[in-house]
């Protein structure tokens, strides 16, 4: 089981604990250097676009594009001061995304996900977490959207071999927030009509802090 184990870690690009979950906590600071300095920052697609409203494509296929997406959305979220950045959210339609986030006690996780769904949780686990949420997608609003305080997410890692990452506190609303993008949901849609309305107009009424893509 010991040798089994060390092969696994080996063969992904994040080694794995005694549970299976990706250990994304450490040397974070070097793995996302790396990533954004080989990517190109591009600007962020926001609520309206039809990217970001329907299910993206499956990835089939890890090869060097996939690479190079993955380094552009590092760059991307890094220009834009983000936490999570999803693939459509820089208009690409597959199911990708990338995580630079700290946990409600300050640990800090950093990965990618391909292919993630969220995996349902027993009743036991579905504390709710009321806290703000925000979203690249509609710069500069801020609203309080209910998650659990605990998510776990299974799908592969760049390479292709399969993952699984956990996290709590604001690390998990992170992992359901980005999974919810490549499904076509953004947060305010989550929201009642009044919430959503009032999230479009805060942003409506404030500049973004980075580069986005005007909607015609």
């Amino acid at each position: 089981m010991a040798q089994q184990d060390t092969d696994q870690q080996h063969a992904g690009v994040l080694p794995v604990d005694d549970e299976g979950f990706v250990i994304d906590s450490e040397d974070c600071e070097e793995r996302e250097q790396a990533y954004r300095e080989r990517g190109t920052s591009r600007p962020i697609t926001v609520v309206g676009n039809p990217v970001l409203h329907k299910e993206c494509k499956d990835v089939t296929e890890f090869d060097d594009e996939l690479l190079k997406l993955v380094d552009d959305m590092f760059a991307s979220q890094h220009t834009a001061e983000g936490v999570g950045l999803a693939a459509n959210q820089i208009g690409v339609d597959l199911k990708v995304f990338v995580y630079d986030c700290p946990d409600d006690n300050g640990v800090r996780h950093t990965g990618v996900v391909c292919n993630p769904k969220l995996v349902e949780l027993p009743a036991d686990l579905r504390r709710l977490d009321d806290s703000n949420e925000g979203c690249l997608s509609v710069p500069t609003a801020y609203m309080p959207l209910a998650r659990p305080d605990y998510a776990e997410v299974t799908g592969q890692d760049e390479r292709g071999n399969p993952i699984k990452v956990r996290g709590t506190g604001y690390f998990a609303r992170c992992l359901q927030h980005e999974t919810d993008h490549l499904y076509g949901y953004l947060y305010i849609d989550r929201l009642s009509k009044r919430e959503r309305k009032d999230a479009l107009r805060q942003m409506a009424e404030n500049e973004p802090r980075y580069p986005v893509v005007a909607n015609d």
